[in-house]
């Protein structure tokens, strides 16, 4: 099965402290990447989301984005510890009674010290669990957008490996009536140069340019790689790997085909053989 690495994935819900809104992104990359911006309030779930990104997804650059947005709206409360405070102003009265020329003492001043002033402690826990739920759902949906965008370039994949079959079977069918060809031109040479046809000397030369010009095994590994594409294809995996270990191969016989061509025909089923590769290979590295 196909599983694009591109891919975007975005889902909410209401948890009693907000709105939880969880975001992810996904590109081609060699390896799973994942990155996180996470509030201050979740940042101990960022290993936990590793884990279920591990589960779910193989190879890509993740970007992981989650926002809080708080149903209180408004400044935030405090608390004052009226015993520390009075305990100041009764330290900075003392103080001034002392001085010449004693400062008035403000709330502000007062406000500065430490201990007078805190923000009251929030229990997260409620959100934390709500956060790895949307997360896993998230990421759920992302697996499913991948298999959708990946589904879309099978027919793409379908479609070159028709052509690349055919382009085979069309050089194999030709190569008898190539290499008769190619021994009639050589007779001929014979016979221009007016050298007296020797029955053996033509059998080697004719040895000589068979052997050289047998493309049997690079056409039968084509077939053998081409069928090895399509299986894969199929797999419920990360295929990816396997598919641009494949495109290496196909090239690499494609190449010998051309190296060995004794006929313009060949030449140009190699290299419409080798454009076909190319546009498989630029598609596979963004199949997870």
């Amino acid at each position: 099965m196909i599983k694009s690495m591109t891919a975007f994935a975005r889902k909410d819900v209401q948890d009693g402290q907000g709105t939880l809104t969880c975001e992810i992104r996904t590109v081609n990359h060699r390896y799973l990447e994942p990155s996180f911006r996470l509030p201050e309030a979740l940042r101990e779930l960022e290993n936990p989301f590793r884990e279920e990104l591990r589960k779910q997804l193989k190879r890509g650059k993740v970007d992981v984005s989650i926002r809080l947005q708080s149903a209180e709206a408004g400044v935030p409360g405090f608390e004052i510890n009226e015993d520390i405070a009075n305990a100041v102003n009764e330290a900075a009265n003392h103080v001034n009674r002392i001085l010449d020329n004693p400062a008035h003492i403000n709330a502000l001043d007062v406000l500065r010290w430490p201990g007078v002033l805190s923000v009251p402690e929030q229990d997260f826990s409620s959100v934390r669990e709500s956060a790895l739920t949307l997360f896993r759902e998230t990421v759920a949906e992302l697996a499913i957008v991948r298999e959708r965008e990946g589904e879309r370039l099978r027919p793409l994949f379908d479609s070159r490996l028709t052509q690349m079959k055919t382009l085979v079977a069309t050089v194999r069918e030709d190569m008898p009536r190539l290499l008769k060809a190619q021994e009639e031109h050589l007779r001929e040479r014979f016979k221009k140069a007016r050298v007296e046809l020797d029955p053996e000397r033509v059998a080697q030369e004719m040895v000589m340019l068979a052997q050289k010009s047998d493309v049997a095994e690079e056409l039968d590994r084509l077939d053998a790689h081409i069928s090895e594409v399509i299986d894969t294809l199929e797999r419920d995996e990360a295929i990816g790997r396997r598919l641009d270990f494949l495109m290496q191969e196909l090239n690499r016989e494609a190449n010998t085909l051309s190296s060995k061509s004794i006929d313009a025909g060949v030449t140009r089923a190699a290299v419409d053989l080798k454009v076909l590769i190319e546009q498989m290979r630029e598609q596979v590295q963004n199949i997870e």
